[in-house]
């Protein structure tokens, strides 16, 4: 078991003052059985009006607008999490029960692919071949190792709105390519699969009370009879250094942070500082 802090820090400038934005944040981890969320809170800069809901995906969402004249923009989401090892079931389910009516129904919103998330015809292939001799855990396994070995991870080669194929053509990208990745070849072979946001810890050998440069994350989750979690950018699976922000179909859904401006964006500063404190 890890406790984790963690401060997700973005700062907007703009290029002249604006008198009007609108924004939501989804920074505030996700209460779940492995996971208790200690402290949370969403600190902006203007302060300002503010409303929180959670979503139709079940993430915890802070609204807010700004509209005072301001030439810069702060928001900073702070938390503390306790996060248990994650226990994997032994139930698993064929493909004659992963593709029958029951979970196709269930399941359904995690089982088409979006522009986003369409695979290659290279990609169908890999994943179709997998599935012609595997089990369903075991394909959705073999799908990562092939994305750990095709892709390379590189910052800044894609934006957050880079669709799949593409990272796939160029083979480079970052998380959140490698997650639309598999995402799209597990749904190709019916398999459900689901786009998570979070935090990892990225020093396993940190001292307790260091902080160390941490990273908005995001990595999937599969079904084949119960939810497996796994970082295809970091080929291993997810555990208690990985915190959960939020789950959907694909990027869109669970963005850290969204909005309008009326006005131009001159730089973009986001840092995230992940500390192990037990």
């Amino acid at each position: 078991m890890s406790t984790l802090r963690i401060e997700h820090r973005t700062r907007f400038t703009y290029a002249s003052e604006i008198v009007s934005s609108y924004n939501e944040a989804r920074l505030t981890p996700a209460w779940l059985p492995r996971q208790r969320v200690l402290d949370s809170r969403v600190e902006i800069d203007p302060s300002t009006w503010r409303t929180t809901y959670r979503d139709y995906w079940e993430t915890d969402v802070v609204a807010f607008e700004v509209l005072q004249p301001h030439s810069a923009l702060t928001v900073v989401g702070s938390s503390i999490v306790e996060v248990s090892p994650v226990r994997q079931r032994d139930e698993r389910v064929g493909w004659t029960e992963l593709q029958g009516p029951r979970f196709q129904d269930l399941l359904c919103e995690y089982l088409g692919n979006t522009p986003t998330t369409e695979p290659s015809e290279e990609l169908k292939q890999i994943a179709e071949d997998a599935a012609g001799r595997l089990s369903p855990e075991l394909t959705a396994r073999a799908i990562c190792d092939v994305l750990h070995d095709r892709i390379g991870y590189v910052p800044g080669s894609t934006s957050v709105h880079t669709p799949a194929t593409h990272a796939w053509e160029a083979s480079s990208g970052v998380c959140q390519d490698f997650a639309h990745l598999a995402i799209g070849a597990l749904r190709h072979v019916d398999i459900p699969a689901r786009y998570v946001s979070g935090y990892l810890h990225p020093k396993r050998d940190a001292e307790i009370g260091e902080s160390v440069a941490g990273e908005s994350h995001a990595w999937v989750e599969w079904w084949t009879g119960d939810w497996h979690g796994f970082d295809p950018t970091n080929d291993r699976e997810v555990g208690d250094h990985h915190v959960i922000v939020g789950r959907g179909r694909e990027y869109r859904d669970v963005p850290p942070l969204m909005g309008v401006v009326a006005g131009e964006t001159s730089s973009l500063d986001v840092r995230v500082t992940v500390t192990q404190t037990a």
